[in-house]
């Protein structure tokens, strides 16, 4: 499995705290399939004020120590960006590390807050896409808004969003209402591809294996395999994985 959202890099946002914890959250995703990591930390205006800059020491060190502990993982970053205005020079500037392409476009993880969709959101995808970049939100599932009032998600999709659901909701470690709403979008063909979103072996451990065998259940093997394989390998064609 690809696993295209994970905050393993250690010391620069809420995941792993120290090179110790990486490691463990490498081992563990290793352990149930995963083959290969996108590194997504938080980017946001602050309180995790990161870049390019910030990023590539601790992904550095991430790298050397798999390698030196003899951790089959492939790892490339980028990052999870939460919504806001100061996004527009970050992109202007390429100061933003993209997750891969679609259709020939960048792909942005484009963070929501928690509790609601943001007013005038539609302004900022519109800019993106205009500027060539392709917003993927991730965890649509567990926005209070969009669990309140599903034609929220579905507005994002008319926008042309992608849609990254988190794997701990086929796992039940989050809402009920959080799953019965993967469960809806699974049904309905909104979901582009499963991710993590691991933060911490006992925190927020990785399910990909857990969600890819319930999604075979409640769809099929094809469909799990899209949506933790084929379609983030798509995504990924042109990265370099290390």
């Amino acid at each position: 499995m690809i696993d295209l959202h994970s905050h393993i890099l250690p010391g620069i946002d809420d995941g792993a705290s120290d090179i110790g914890e990486a490691l463990d959250i490498a081992r563990q995703s290793v352990d149930i399939g995963v083959t290969h990591m996108m590194c997504t930390p938080h980017i946001n205006q602050g309180v995790f004020d990161n870049s390019s800059t910030t990023i590539t020491p601790s992904f550095l060190s991430l790298k050397e120590a798999l390698e030196h502990q003899d951790i089959p993982l492939k790892i490339a970053f980028a990052c999870e960006v939460r919504i806001g205005v100061d996004i527009l020079p970050l992109v202007l500037q390429k100061k933003l590390p993209y997750i891969g392409e679609w259709n020939g476009k960048p792909c942005l993880l484009l963070e929501l807050p928690h509790s609601h969709v943001p007013p005038g959101v539609e302004n900022l995808i519109k800019w993106l896409l205009n500027n060539n970049v392709q917003p993927i939100i991730p965890h649509p599932e567990r926005n209070r808004d969009i669990m309140a009032d599903y034609s929220k998600l579905l507005f994002l999709k008319r926008l042309g969003c992608l849609f990254q659901v988190t794997a701990g909701v086929f796992a039940s470690r989050f809402s009920e209402k959080s799953s019965e709403l993967a469960e809806q979008m699974l049904e309905e063909g909104l979901i582009h591809y499963v991710a993590s979103d691991t933060h911490s072996v006992k925190r927020r451990p990785n399910d990909m294996n857990v969600a890819r065998d319930k999604i075979s259940r409640l769809r099929n093997d094809a469909c799990a395999k899209r949506l933790t394989l084929d379609t983030p390998a798509l995504i990924t064609q042109n990265i370099h994985w290390v």
